[in-house]
Formats: C-alpha cells, sequence, structure tokens
C-alpha cells in the first residue's frame, strides 16, 4: 500500500467527497459489466454522519477508496457494501486495507452479527477468504426484502429473478462469528489457491452462460 495514504473511519468532514465516490461507484460498475446498488450522494452522506462508513485518503486529502456498513433483519446480518477505489490506486494493496478496516468496525458494532458479500471480483473473494468468510448458496444471507430490492440496478437483476434469488452471476460470502477453527482452516487454504478460485468463478460462468443459452 502507498505509505502516504490514511485509512480511517469516515466522519462529517468527508461528505464532500460523497459525490465523488458515488460517480466512481457508477463508473466502474459499467466499465465492468455489472452492477452494485446504486446509491446517491445522500445515501453514502447519511452512512458517514452515522459511523458506519471507511475512507481512505492520501495525506494532502485526495480521495482514494471508500466503504459502508448496512445493516438487515434488525442487525443479524451485516454487509460491507460498496467498496470503491479510485482508478489511480487500484492494485495498491489498498482495497485489502479499507475491507480489513471495515470489517473491524462491523465487528465492533455487531459482534454477533453473520457478515456477508455477493462480489464478481477474484481479488474481492480472495480478501473475503482471508478474513475468514466462505462461499455460500444465496439461501444462507438476509432474506431481507430491501436487500434484495438494492439489486435492480444491476444489469444482472433479471438474472436474479429469473432464477428465484437463488443464483446469478455474483457469488455469495459469509463469515459467522462462531464458525469453527476446522472451518477457519479450510476458508485460509481455499484462500491461499488462487487457481482453485478461477476455477470455481468459470464454472459458474459456464452454468450461467448454459442456462441463458437454452431460454
Amino acid at each position: 500500500m502507498e505509505p502516504n495514504i490514511i485509512v480511517r473511519l469516515a466522519d462529517s468532514g468527508d461528505i464532500s467527497y460523497a459525490a465523488t465516490i458515488t460517480d466512481e461507484m457508477a463508473s466502474s460498475a459499467k466499465a465492468r459489466g455489472t452492477g452494485i446498488a446504486k446509491r446517491s450522494p445522500e445515501y453514502v452522506s447519511q452512512k458517514i454522519q452515522e459511523g458506519k462508513s471507511v475512507i481512505a485518503l492520501t495525506a494532502t486529502g485526495e480521495w482514494v477508496g471508500f466503504c459502508y456498513i448496512e445493516a438487515w433483519q434488525h442487525g443479524q446480518f451485516v454487509a460491507n457494501s460498496g467498496l470503491i477505489v479510485a482508478p489511480a490506486y487500484r492494485k495498491t494493496g489498498i482495497a485489502k486495507k479499507i475491507k480489513q478496516t471495515i470489517f473491524q468496525l462491523s465487528r465492533e458494532r455487531y459482534p454477533d452479527a453473520k457478515l456477508f458479500g455477493l462480489t464478481t471480483g477474484l481479488a474481492v473473494m480472495k480478501i473475503n477468504s482471508e478474513l475468514g468468510y466462505e462461499p455460500v448458496t444465496y439461501s444462507e444471507l438476509t432474506a431481507d426484502e430491501e436487500f434484495w430490492a438494492g439489486c435492480k440496478s444491476c444489469v444482472n437483476y433479471d438474472i436474479l429473478m429469473s432464477k428465484d434469488r437463488k443464483n446469478c452471476m455474483c457469488t455469495a460470502m459469509l463469515y459467522e462469528p462462531k464458525q469453527s477453527q476446522d472451518t477457519k482452516e479450510v476458508v485460509a487454504a481455499f484462500s491461499n489457491n488462487s487457481k482453485l478460485y478461477e476455477r470455481f468463478m468459470k464454472i459458474k460462468q459456464s452454468k450461467l452462460l448454459s442456462w441463458l443459452i437454452k431460454k
């Protein structure tokens, strides 16, 4: 990670970055051809004011990255959402630092919650696994309708709904606070094998493509 980058809890003074953050979220989703729940500057500002977000800045105040916490089903499930890094700072290790920081914040604020995420990115999957997440089926995620409504802005939403929310392009990952040491060791082994990740994603995409062709 760049030595002059500071990763910290966002505060009210960081609201000025909200529009920059949401613009980059939208641009990144469009470039990837996949989507994340579209968020407004007002929504990001709210997360900052609630103390539920982490921001990365250079020593001179240039915006570098961001991530925030969302809680579902009365805090039973928590997602670290909207992870975004400015293009100039990608592949520097800053995403991993942001994920580690927001993960710790989530554990402090919601110690008994299950932490989950949906991602299409191999790099994010690897970071999640290092934190103790493991791949799961969609049925193990929150059933909160508000969470799934957030997928409506994704280009793959029709696929999600046609599969009865049981599968889509994203991989579901879950961290359970009381998971056993044996499970953690298996997850750690999985995270250290990038070829296994790549094979997993290829199989997932191949099955979805076959389904689309048949349809």
